[in-house]
């Protein structure tokens, strides 16, 4: 029986930014044991996405050509696999695709039931679609890795968000005042006040004096650093920590990785620790949760429809969105 067919964009050769996507005609993939078939509602681009692109992961990723990019991913189960007890077809999720698959930009997609979780009702599929990478990323980086209690309970800590008008900084902002914590960012003068309302308690231009050397405007040293932005030089994390302060690198470089070596050899307590997301199914039901409580919210820069994903690709890679970029279908 011939397979059905659906639209999706993919690239067959690394490089070429977003005049490399394709759009094609595949047919729609079939869900494995303990894997769901969704119907795609919305998605989510991440940095993640073009850097593969760019050759930044290879060898490991892609796996193979041609690639369908992009893992965040919220819509309709049509079809479960062997095993799948928590959904039904019906049922809306958000999920993450594997990207050793890959598959997220295409109307249909599988997810391994593990890692999704339920959209009630009252949340649209677009507001769920960033959470996946993003909203992961910023609870890992304070959760488990700072050890903010987002209950509100522990000591309170002095919390630096980097880059933080962005995906993983806009959610980092909001989650990290969840917990007992005094928040400084930074983002560019544009977005200051978006910040703020964020609930940053201080906002600095990273292009000022001050900013570039993350100088909090109260004096605090900071216990924490989620940093978000492009590489910077431990020279200038380091007098801004506290005694046992760490700096959490979500995209670590070649050169941030010798400096966690380093610390770890020497046993410093000022430490940087690379940031390796490991998606969970109870942690994107909890972010959900906060979504669904209005304690947490997608902060939308720009939609597109899947016939111009080539616009939100370059929108992405050109590094200036506030919050996240959503593909409606």
């Amino acid at each position: 029986m011939e397979k059905k067919l659906m639209h999706a964009i993919q690239y067959i050769a690394y490089g070429g930014g977003s005049n490399a996507l394709k759009h094609v005609e595949v047919p729609v993939p079939s869900p494995s044991k303990d894997e769901v078939l969704i119907k795609l509602e919305a998605a989510s681009i991440n940095p993640f996405d073009w850097k593969v692109q760019k050759r930044m992961l290879w060898p490991i990723l892609p796996p193979k050509f041609p690639y369908i990019p992009c893992t965040d991913i919220a819509g309709e189960v049509t079809e479960v696999g062997k095993g799948v007890k928590k959904f039904k077809p019906g049922d809306k999720v958000v999920g993450l695709v594997s990207p050793f698959s890959g598959g997220g930009l295409a109307e249909f997609a599988v997810v391994k039931e593990s890692i999704a979780a339920s959209i009630p009702p009252e949340i649209s599929a677009a507001d769920c679609a960033g959470l996946p990478v993003a909203g992961l990323t910023a609870l890992q980086a304070l959760s488990k890795s700072i050890g903010i209690k987002l209950d509100g309970s522990g000591e309170r800590k002095n919390i630096l968000i980097t880059a933080a008008s962005g995906g993983v900084g806009h959610y980092a902002v909001q989650l990290a005042k969840l917990g007992n914590t005094h928040v400084t960012a930074t983002c560019g003068a544009r977005n200051i006040e978006f910040v703020k309302s964020l609930g940053a308690d201080e906002v600095i231009d990273y292009k000022t004096p001050d900013g570039a050397a993350l100088k909090s405007p109260s004096g605090k040293q900071y216990d924490g650093v989620v940093h978000c932005a492009a590489e910077c030089a431990w020279s200038i994390f380091e007098p801004n920590l506290s005694m046992n302060g760490k700096v959490v690198d979500i995209t670590p470089s070649s050169s941030s990785m010798m400096t966690f070596a380093l610390k770890k050899i020497t046993c410093s307590k000022k430490q940087l620790v690379p940031l390796l997301l490991i998606p969970k199914g109870k942690d994107l039901e909890y972010l959900v949760d906060l979504v669904k409580q209005g304690k947490l919210r997608t902060v939308i820069d720009s939609k597109y429809p899947l016939t111009k994903a080539e616009d939100g690709w370059a929108k992405s890679i050109d590094g200036h969105a506030t919050g996240k970029i959503i593909f409606e279908f």
